[in-house]
């Protein structure tokens, strides 16, 4: 009974000071609409989380983690993430030319960033394949898209992160094995 008691001024702190996340909206671009640099720097700046980039776009019927915008017009002030369909060739990490333009106003964005942002770019696969390939084609595939943005733009290595997190990460809400997990994601800071 002392115990139980001793620990309920705990629970009531843990209680009163735990804070809500909200769900994330992301900006959701699909094939053939082009996203501008400023909604870039509008969604990598100080206040927003991420830039999602999927290498292939949600199934018909697909639930979203959190509420998606479709894009008809520029992003959303309160958006939290903007999401590109990027393609790779298939088990590789090379970037396909389809996802080449979007790439290039990501980074036309990406340049208009304070010198000072630091932007991390992470590597996710779905859950086909063995976990240790996974693991590695998700760090293959950040480092890639690193690496066009560095060789192809001009963009300050310095200022560019690389990770990978395999299938470990899969969109909440989504099956694990659905293509919508095969992304790289960018957090800017």
């Amino acid at each position: 009974m002392q115990r139980s008691l001793r620990a309920l001024p705990v629970a009531l702190a843990a209680a009163l000071f735990s804070v809500a996340v909200p769900a994330e909206t992301i900006v959701h671009y699909r094939e053939g609409q082009r996203v501008e640099a400023q909604d870039v720097v509008r969604l990598l700046g100080a206040r927003t989380r991420s830039i999602r980039l999927l290498d292939e776009a949600p199934a018909a019927g697909a639930v979203a983690p959190s509420p998606v915008v479709n894009v008809a017009a520029p992003a959303s002030d309160e958006a939290a993430g903007l999401s590109l369909p990027v393609r790779f060739a298939f088990g590789s990490a090379e970037i396909l030319p389809a996802a080449r333009s979007q790439l290039d106003a990501l980074a036309a964005g990406i340049k208009m960033l304070p010198a000072a942002a630091v932007v991390t770019i992470e590597g996710h696969t779905d859950a086909a394949g063995s976990e240790a390939y996974n693991l590695e084609l998700s760090r293959e595939r950040a480092r890639s898209v690193r690496d066009y943005l560095v060789h192809r733009h001009g963009i300050d290595s310095g200022t560019l992160r690389t990770a990978g997190y395999g299938e470990g990460r899969p969109i909440d809400g989504i099956d694990p094995y659905a293509g919508a997990n095969r992304r790289v994601e960018f957090r800017g800071s």
